[in-house]
């Protein structure tokens, strides 16, 4: 009989939300039913919920931490499409959260009161970094267990959504319609060319990842590559690159801390990297990329960012940011630009270019989603089920922020000193040019 209750109450509440709301998806109860959210949802798209207990857990803890652990746990699940397909409608609808406003908040109580007084079904632990995810105690060495924690799950399971140069950051898309493949090489060379990199020159990627940005430069630009990264799965797969490509000789990789490096570098770029070093840290880093960086040297930052607040204050206090920490990013948080163009001034930049590419960034993060709900049964196999939860999870929550605003990302190129020429010419012409016209009138001479 109490089954039954829980049954009729969860249907009720299907159809006020089909009634005020009018979503785009149903949701399959606990006994196999199917209850449109709409009048004309999309076929087979649904949100499962595997036992009446789960919707009692979240009723009486509800946080996005709890709806997480129950997703990684397979307590929800989404079948016949992606959290991206569940999520995008209501980025592109402004309408939704307007509309779910017509629900009574008491008459939501009142239709869930069977639900609510019933035994929750609490998710069990989950894959988690632990205590100082948010990297407020930083300690020496703390650095490489948070991106150990991210980057060592394997090289085979980022494989599994990546392009062939492996680029975990936000590609540059010549047009909306281009591959993600193309458009991670596009990011590649516009990099490089917003360095004006030359031959001979050296170059230092700070988080260098799995070695491709280093191996681009190094075949088209004849510089001399220098990259450290803090992940040992990362490290084995660049240098096992370098040695495939014959350009070992060209290229030095370090698995070591970027402030242990010495000596000076004509060029620097550090691509996604800036986000994991956590907002006190940030004057440190940018003191050591000024003195790593040698006179007239240009530094590329390349890092997502929030919007600027009225007041600073920890990042960290949003769920969805602590979320983050706790599963995916240990330690990191989000700077705005304008507070970190402020902190490059103080420690002796001058700032050149800012380019922003949150479009860039919201695609390919949805690529990355798609790719890998794709290759699920895959993923599943290398990682195992609750892992692949929580990488879809953040992918298509990522794909959502970007989408609606809430992040951002920035390409900042600076020069070491404010005083007389730099190495930027007087126009961007030789950035933005076609690059294949540039090549072409390169070698015709014209």
């Amino acid at each position: 009989m109490g089954d039954d209750r829980k049954l009729r109450a969860a249907r009720r509440l299907a159809g006020l939300i089909r009634e005020k709301v009018d979503a785009h998806f149903s949701v399959r109860l606990w006994d196999g039913s199917l209850e449109p959210l709409g009048a004309d949802p999309v076929p087979g798209l649904a949100l499962r919920i595997d036992a009446p207990g789960v919707i009692s857990s979240i009723l009486h803890r509800p946080s996005l931490d709890r709806l997480i652990r129950h997703y990684a746990k397979g307590g929800i699940d989404v079948e016949g499409g992606s959290l991206v397909d569940l999520l995008e409608p209501l980025a592109h609808d402004r309408s939704y959260r307007r509309r779910f406003k017509k629900i009574g908040k008491a008459e939501v109580l009142r239709t869930l009161v069977p639900l609510f007084f019933a035994k929750g079904d609490p998710p069990d632990g989950t894959r988690d970094f632990g205590a100082d995810a948010e990297g407020a105690g930083r300690r020496s060495g703390d650095n490489q267990r948070f991106i150990q924690f991210h980057y060592d799950v394997g090289n085979a399971f980022y494989q599994l959504f990546l392009d062939p140069e492996m680029q975990y950051s936000c590609a540059h898309f010549p047009s909306w319609d281009a591959t993600l493949e193309t458009a991670q090489i596009t990011k590649l060379d516009l990099i490089c060319r917003k360095l004006r990199l030359k031959p001979g020159e050296t170059l230092l990627d700070i988080g260098c990842g799995w070695g491709g940005l280093l191996c681009h430069a190094v075949r088209n630009y004849g510089v001399i590559g220098h990259g450290v990264t803090l992940s040992q799965e990362q490290l084995a797969f660049a240098q096992a690159k370098v040695e495939r490509l014959g350009i070992a000789d060209r290229i030095t990789l370090h698995l070591k801390d970027y402030r242990e490096m010495q000596g000076h570098f004509d060029k620097i770029s550090s691509i996604g990297m800036y986000e994991h070093i956590g907002l006190a840290n940030i004057p440190d880093y940018f003191r050591t990329v000024q003195r790593l960086l040698s006179p007239g040297g240009l530094f590329l930052n390349h890092a997502i960012s929030r919007g600027a607040k009225r007041r600073r204050r920890r990042f960290s206090s949003r769920p969805e940011q602590r979320a983050l920490q706790k599963y995916i990013f240990p330690g990191g948080e989000l700077d705005d630009i304008g507070h970190t163009l402020a902190e490059m001034e103080i420690a002796g930049f001058e700032v050149q270019d800012v380019e922003a590419l949150r479009q860039h960034y919201q695609i390919t993060t949805r690529t990355w989603a798609t790719r890998l709900h794709a290759r699920r049964a895959e993923a599943e196999a290398l990682v195992g089920a609750e892992t692949y939860r929580i990488w879809a999870a953040y992918l298509a929550g990522c794909s959502f922020a970007f989408q609606r605003g809430s992040a951002r990302i920035h390409q900042t190129l600076a020069s070491r000193s404010p005083k007389g020429f730099t190495a930027v010419p007087p126009t961007r012409f030789d950035i933005y040019q076609d690059p294949v016209a540039r090549k072409l009138s390169e070698s015709t001479g014209s």
